[in-house]
């Protein structure tokens, strides 16, 4: 199985927005694949953290930049 990554550029939205959007894209990606996704808003850091121990996501890698943060999110069920 090929693992397909996206992209999901979510700089200057802010809470809610990010993770609502984020919640949105889980659903249209397939298990597997991976989705990037950069936020700027300091409270979706913590947002995206609850976000994964609640729906079947995994984060692989958080990468905090001058004022943005990138995740690296993976889809494990559907």
């Amino acid at each position: 199985m090929v693992k397909k990554q996206e992209k999901l550029n979510l700089i200057g939205l802010r809470c809610p927005v990010p993770v609502l959007k984020l919640a949105k894209k889980i659903k249209e990606i397939k298990v597997g694949d991976i989705l990037e996704v950069d936020v700027d808003d300091p409270k979706a850091d913590n947002d995206i953290e609850q976000l994964v121990k609640n729906i079947n996501i995994k984060l692989l890698n958080k990468i905090k930049k001058k004022k943005a943060i990138t995740f690296y999110i993976e889809k494990i069920k559907e």
